[in-house]
């Protein structure tokens, strides 16, 4: 899904840095960090708290506001344990079969290069 999970005015806002978490307030220098997996969390003028799951982005400061561009973002609000058990699950699950690929594609290329190797030393063999 694209689009706009939450926008609204804020106090102070913190982001999980890739280097580590920091926070924003009016008047922070103008940067553009990325993002790791984790929390964005805001708090407005009036103290509501508002907590975003990120998976992973960008997150721009300007002087007239943060943007957080996701590549997946969830209002804590919305989360369901369950689901994101059953996605984490998932996930895991990819990963490990994309490992297993790539291992298989790392043996594979070995045996062709252990027969090259063979192939090349056999015909040096069977001259004269």
């Amino acid at each position: 899904m694209e689009g706009v999970v939450w926008a609204g005015e804020v106090r102070v806002a913190t982001v999980p840095g890739a280097e580590g978490s920091f926070g924003v307030l009016s008047g922070h220098t103008p940067l553009l960090s990325r993002l790791r997996e984790g929390f964005v969390h805001c708090e407005t003028p009036e103290g509501e708290r508002v907590s975003v799951f990120v998976s992973g982005g960008y997150v721009e400061v300007q002087p007239g506001g943060v943007t957080v561009l996701a590549d997946t973002a969830v209002r804590s609000a919305d989360l369901d344990a369950a689901r994101a058990e059953a996605a984490r699950q998932q996930a895991a699950s990819q990963l490990h079969q994309a490992l297993g690929e790539i291992d298989h594609a790392k043996i594979q290329a070995e045996l062709m290069a252990s027969a090259a190797h063979w192939a090349h030393e056999l015909r040096g063999r069977s001259r004269p």
